[in-house]
C-alpha cells in the first residue's frame, strides 16, 4: 500500500486542517477545473456554489480544458459545464474536511479554502471485445484529490 502525503507545507497545525480522496473515480480534467473554481472561497460559500451546480443553476467555467465547449447563460461567461460527478465527489472531500475542523474546534464560518489540488491517479486499463477477435482499449481514469482550509 503506497504512503501518500499532502503538496502543501508550512500550514499552521492548530489553525488548518486537510483531507484527501484518492483514488476517485472521476475524471482529473474536470475535477481540476472544478477545484479552480471554488479555490480561494469560504468554505459554506464553496459548499452553496457546488449544490448550485448540482441542481444545475450555476455552471462550472472550463479556463484551461475549454475546446468545443458550449458556452453559458450569463453575463460575460464563457465555455462552462455541469460535471456533476466531480461536483459530487468534491462535495463529499469538503463535508470530510469540515468534520477534520470540527473535531479541532475550528470556527467553520471562518475558514477559507487555501489549497485544492487535483493528481491524476492510476488509470485502469480495461478491454472490450469486438467482432472477429478484436477488442477495443476501455480505461478508467482516478484521481487524487486534496484540500487544506485555514481559520481567518
Amino acid at each position: 500500500m503506497p504512503t501518500f502525503g499532502y503538496s502543501i507545507v508550512g500550514l499552521d497545525k492548530d489553525k488548518s486542517a486537510i483531507a484527501s480522496k484518492r483514488d476517485a473515480p472521476v475524471s482529473p480534467k474536470k475535477t481540476r477545473e472544478v477545484c479552480h473554481a471554488i479555490k480561494g472561497m469560504q468554505l459554506q460559500r464553496a459548499k452553496e456554489y457546488l449544490d448550485r451546480v448540482l441542481n444545475f443553476k450555476q455552471p462550472v467555467p472550463f479556463k484551461r480544458h475549454n475546446k468545443h465547449q458550449a458556452h453559458r447563460k450569463g453575463k460575460g461567461f464563457g465555455p462552462g459545464r455541469f460535471p456533476i460527478k466531480s461536483v459530487s465527489k468534491v462535495l463529499e472531500l469538503l463535508n470530510e474536511v469540515e468534520n477534520n475542523a470540527e473535531y479541532k474546534g475550528l470556527d467553520i464560518d471562518k475558514c477559507r479554502i487555501v489549497h485544492i489540488a487535483v493528481n491524476k491517479g492510476r488509470r485502469y486499463k480495461k478491454y472490450i471485445p469486438r467482432a472477429f477477435g478484436r477488442s477495443s482499449p476501455y480505461y478508467e481514469t482516478r484521481s487524487h484529490i486534496e484540500v487544506a482550509i485555514v481559520e481567518e
